[in-house]
């Protein structure tokens, strides 16, 4: 499998892809730096190029980004949660009062709307991490605590499974998911990694999980009873992401970083930092936007 890369200049720390369907538009980050890039396909032989068309700057650390229901963007920025454009807040954490410097990292809006991130210290420290949720009127509360690493989410083409990786424990854990209640049961490992680490990640509309693996400079799908699928090599150590995109979302769009690499190993990896995209010949399951408008009551 070849992956191509794209046209848009590397970023430090790349993360979080996610295509907008309604748009047309993949969008991502550049996590430490404070960015949010908006990109369009363009046409090239054998798979399509991005097209940058617009970067905006928070001016603090943004883990992740997703469209909204009612327009715009929602940004998992900072300790919390804040409106693009405008950069107004919507919702803030409730952290704890222990002088550790923490960021948002990886969030993803289940089938329902409801937007899942995750927490970390600035330093990696063990433990100082947690998983929340955060529902359309702002609530938000914890779901995992401590984790290390809060990173890759994906839910099962039904929404009843959970798929999550705390990039610490080198391996990708899959819980019961119920779509009523946001609650989750039953974790369980679904996939390990002597190798690398798992960063995000996404589902595939025949349910198979595929993994950015950190340190490893590859992307691993496995089928849903946990065997290996697919392997795709990057031509960058640092893979952090991936998600189906386009209007058919066959495009595997795959984010790099050149954080945490040498002069000397950069020089052997001139596109880290890069977005990358190919065809495995999978579909994805499309992005649900983060669910901000008011509940509707039948009369």
């Amino acid at each position: 499998m070849h992956v191509m890369p794209c046209a848009p200049p590397p970023g430090n720390l790349t993360e979080g892809p996610v295509w907008d369907a309604r748009e047309q538009v993949l969008t991502w980050v550049d996590i430490l730096p404070g960015l949010i890039h908006t990109a369009e396909f363009v046409p090239r032989p054998g798979v399509p190029d991005l097209r940058l068309v617009d970067t905006v700057s928070l001016g603090q650390a943004v883990g992740a980004v997703v469209p909204r229901e009612s327009g715009g963007l929602l940004a998992a920025a900072g300790t919390g949660f804040r409106s693009v454009p405008g950069n107004g807040e919507f919702a803030a954490l409730d952290l704890p009062n222990d002088g550790v410097a923490r960021r948002m990292n990886d969030a993803k809006c289940d089938p329902r709307g409801r937007l899942l991130a995750g927490t970390m210290a600035f330093d990696a420290r063990p433990d100082a991490g947690a998983l929340v949720s955060l529902d359309h009127a702002g609530r938000v509360r914890t779901l995992l605590d401590p984790v290390t690493i809060s990173n890759g989410l994906g839910w099962s083409p039904d929404g009843r499974l959970l798929y999550y990786a705390d990039s610490a424990t080198k391996r990708v854990d899959v819980f019961d998911y119920d779509l009523e209640t946001g609650d989750l049961s039953g974790r369980r490992t679904f996939a390990e990694f002597a190798d690398g680490e798992p960063d995000g990640l996404t589902v595939d509309a025949a349910g198979r999980v595929w993994i950015a693996v950190w340190g490893a400079g590859q992307v691993r799908s496995y089928h849903p009873d946990g065997s290996p699928h697919m392997t795709v090599p990057v031509p960058a150590a640092h893979v952090s992401s991936c998600t189906f995109a386009g209007p058919d979302l066959d495009v595997l769009v795959i984010t790099t970083a050149g954080e945490g690499r040498s002069a000397d190993d950069l020089a052997g990896e001139p596109d880290a930092g890069r977005l990358f995209v190919c065809r495995p010949g999978a579909i994805g399951l499309p992005a649900t936007p983060f669910d901000d408008t008011p509940p509707s009551w039948s009369t």
